[in-house]
C-alpha cells in the first residue's frame, strides 16, 4: 500500500486497522529480506556485477552472501 493511502486509514475503522496491521507485518518481513542485500552492496562493494559467465557469478554472489552471514552474526560470534 501507498504511504499516502496508508495515512488516510482511519484506525478506529475495524478493517482498516486490520489492512494496517497486514502492512506493518509485510514491513518487517521487508526489512528482514533487505538487510542482507544492504550488506552485500555497502560492506563488500557489490553494487555492480559484469558478465562473468553464471558459474563464477554464481560462486561470488554465494561467496558474499555466506561473508554477509558472518559480517551479521559477528557480535554473536565475538560473545561465543
Amino acid at each position: 500500500m501507498r504511504p499516502g493511502r496508508r495515512r488516510k486509514l482511519d484506525l478506529n475503522d475495524h478493517l482498516d486497522a486490520i489492512f494496517d496491521q497486514i502492512e506493518r507485518l509485510k514491513a518487517g518481513i521487508r526489512a528482514k529480506v533487505e538487510r542482507p542485500f544492504r550488506v552485500l552492496k555497502q560492506q563488500f562493494g557489490y553494487t555492480k556485477t559484469r558478465y562473468r559467465g553464471l558459474m563464477k557469478n554464481t560462486a561470488q554472489i554465494t561467496t558474499l552472501f555466506v561473508l554477509g552471514n558472518l559480517w551479521m552474526a559477528r557480535k554473536a560470534l565475538r560473545k561465543a
